[in-house]
């Protein structure tokens, strides 16, 4: 077998790894290694020199390392035995992936389990070749973008479920407006995932969602539906006006429903007594025309008080029960306090109806009478 003159690498771009087919080498064999390419010699499964791109004339002082193993003699013609490796750093960017079965996600903003499939696609590109050469290639003499592809499938897709969920959970996106985030979420789960191929010395390039999909006619699916048209109405239309259809609901129903008997009424005639006030004073303002006079003023509920006594919170108390506390020495001037409207707790005699009872100005409590 003659001895080898020209070692070089012509792969097409689905190649990430070639092994030169002939070991029988010669001192002045001329070793090509194209752009985006790294050479390494290999002998006895340990990996020696590496060659970036160029034309390199392969001598005894420019592979330094394999000389000091196998002793390389001199002369141009002197044959030696090594492997040669050439790892394609090209960058593949059109890889395929797909959810098999749905995703079982939870809707963040109205807390229902929803089916999604997820479809995209990523690119890769070996960062560091003499590590993907250790940790994955062995004694492979090839190593397709198929295989990587299979290998990182099942991680991908793992991985996937948690950072969808999280990254909806985080910024409370509706599975139902999902779409509408999915170049964020894109570069969220790129940079995930990368952490997982850089330790095989790949880096993951513009990983990307095409789509995410839910079945429209899964029960989920029309129950959150539903969630978001309930909550949407209640923002439009205020809470009481829903209510209020929700009880003309409730009455429509009772009416059709013959065999619901003297139960079924009942329910109906509370419904309906239940909104005949609200009904009264919607009807007042919209149909008459005519200048009326204004409602009476609501009357002003008195004031529930909390107070932190005894290491704990206790109440609630009217306003006449914490005076009597104060007068009997309970409360004192710096117990805490707290009524509805105050951001947080302070001192009793901060708050103005009760100040004037810790300054001296009221007289003491009246004595009882023998």
């Amino acid at each position: 077998m003659p001895l080898i003159d020209v070692v070089k690498c012509e792969v097409n771009d689905k190649e990430f790894v070639y092994k030169f087919p002939s070991d029988d080498l010669k001192l002045g064999t001329q070793l090509v290694v194209y752009p985006a390419q790294t050479a390494f010699f290999l002998k006895g499964g340990r990996i020696f020199d590496a060659f970036e791109s160029g034309t390199h004339t392969l001598k005894s002082e420019n592979i330094p390392l394999l000389n000091k193993l196998i002793n390389l003699p001199f002369g141009s013609e002197s044959p030696f035995k090594a492997e040669v490796w050439f790892i394609n750093q090209i960058s593949k960017l059109d890889i395929k992936w797909g959810t098999p079965t749905p995703i079982q996600l939870e809707d963040p903003r109205y807390n229902v389990i929803v089916p999604v499939r997820a479809f995209g696609q990523y690119g890769i590109r070996i960062k560091e070749p003499r590590q993907f050469l250790e940790m994955l290639i062995s004694n492979m003499t090839s190593f397709t973008a198929e295989k990587i592809e299979q290998y990182f499938k099942g991680k991908v897709l793992q991985q996937l479920s948690a950072l969808i969920a999280q990254n909806i959970s985080q910024k409370n996106i509706s599975i139902l407006d999902i779409n509408a985030h999915l170049i964020y979420m894109s570069e969220y789960c790129n940079t995930q995932l990368n952490n997982t191929f850089n330790r095989y010395g790949i880096e993951l390039i513009e990983f990307s969602f095409i789509s995410i999909n839910v079945p429209p006619d899964d029960p989920s699916i029309v129950k959150l539906k539903e969630a978001k048209d309930i909550a949407a109405r209640m923002k439009i239309a205020g809470r009481d006006v829903y209510q209020m259809e929700r009880s003309f609901d409730v009455m429509e129903h009772a009416a059709k429903n013959e065999g619901g008997g003297m139960v079924n009424l009942g329910a109906g005639l509370g419904a309906g007594m239940g909104v005949g006030a609200q009904m009264g004073a919607m009807f007042t303002q919209t149909l008459n025309t005519a200048p009326v006079a204004p409602p009476p003023p609501p009357i002003q509920q008195e004031p529930s008080y909390f107070l932190f006594l005894n290491n704990q919170q206790q109440g609630s108390f009217n306003f006449a029960t914490v005076v009597n506390l104060i007068q009997q020495g309970q409360v004192k001037p710096d117990t805490l306090a707290w009524k509805n409207g105050m951001p947080n707790w302070i001192k009793i005699s901060q708050i103005q109806e009760f100040n004037n009872y810790f300054n001296g100005q009221t007289p003491p409590p009246i004595p009882p009478i023998l």
